[in-house]
């Protein structure tokens, strides 16, 4: 049987474009609800950095919620090739399902965790109720917006800095759990996700102050417009690190392990953590840290382990079922 010259041609054009298109890979990145702005952003400058480097085209897709909701859908079959979050017990979530590596803090620097953040304070234009510092939350009527720590890092990260700001002071943790209770009976609802709480906040106008990552003070402008809220740096917060893994069930599946870690890899470049910077996340590159010093305010930092023994226990002992968050908010 012979074909026409114009349909085998039609058929090899068709063939190159197939062939064209499956050569371009797709990536998914399974984040945090308050990275959104900067993922976006970083992803535009990863296609273009790979596309130089390689002369290959990529595509990265992005899924957004509160952390451990995220983690959940991952470990329930959601195909994403990299996960990066705000809390590291997510990821370690993750690893006991065995759908991440279980040395994944030794594949990249840092604990692989490129960047950090902190909780502090956003209140609304010119701060009416005066809002300073922590012990400005359990005044009687002020209203604290937070994300519910059971499905969100964000919320998990603002319980932590409230707990870890009494033990900084020299508190001891019976005093922590006495003023946390208190700032948890000022909360009127309970955030799902960093999102969500800001949408509580500015949409729904409700609460006086808003407890989040200083990354969302750059999204709120963006959003809804500059001047709508102070940012209030608290005397003491806490060091929020921000992980991110390689999905190997997925990219085995996909085979798409070298193009996962070519896009983690460049969260670490000069230009990621620039990137980074720009949306208020903190990088670990001390010389571009450096250059955002008006950004980043002077702030009297502690760390998970000094106060917690790392982000394994306080999830035992805070937040899992049962835990100490059950028994303060339960009895409010």
């Amino acid at each position: 049987m012979t074909f026409p010259l114009r349909h085998l041609i039609a058929t090899l054009a068709l063939s190159a474009a197939s062939l064209a298109h499956a050569q371009t890979t797709s990536l998914l990145n399974v984040s945090y609800d308050v990275a959104r702005e900067f993922y976006k952003d970083l992803n535009v400058a990863f296609v273009a950095h790979y596309k130089k480097t390689t002369g290959k085209d990529i595509k990265v897709d992005q899924s957004h919620a509160g952390s451990s909701a995220q983690a959940r859908a991952v470990a329930d079959g959601l195909d994403a090739d990299v996960v990066t979050m705000n809390t590291p017990t997510d990821v370690d979530f993750l690893a006991d399902k065995g759908v991440v590596d279980k040395e994944w803090r030794k594949r990249f620097p840092n604990n692989a965790a490129p960047t950090s953040s902190t909780m502090l304070f956003l209140v609304r234009n010119g701060n009416p109720k005066g809002i300073k510092d922590w012990d400005d939350l359990i005044k009687p009527g002020i209203q604290v917006i937070v994300v519910n720590p059971k499905t969100g890092g964000n919320g998990r990260m603002a319980y932590l800095a409230a707990w870890g700001y009494v033990r900084s002071k020299g508190g001891t943790d019976a005093q922590a759990a006495e003023f946390v209770s208190k700032l948890y009976k000022n909360v009127p609802v309970l955030a799902r996700g960093g999102r969500d709480a800001t949408g509580i906040f500015l949409q729904r106008n409700i609460g006086d102050v808003l407890v989040t990552f200083e990354s969302e003070v750059v999204s709120v402008d963006n959003e809804f417009g500059a001047g709508r809220v102070d940012a209030i740096h608290p005397s003491a917060s806490i060091v929020a690190e921000n992980p991110v893994a390689i999905v190997e069930r997925t990219v085995r599946k996909k085979n798409t392990a070298a193009e996962a870690k070519a896009y983690l890899d460049f969260i670490y470049s000069p230009e990621g953590q620039e990137i980074a910077a720009k949306h208020n996340i903190r990088p670990r590159n001390e010389a571009i840290l450096k250059k955002y010093a008006n950004t980043f305010k002077p702030i009297k930092l502690f760390t998970i382990d000094q106060y917690f023994g790392s982000m394994g226990e306080a999830q035992k002992v805070h937040f899992n079922d049962g835990g100490q968050f059950d028994k303060l908010y339960t009895t409010r």
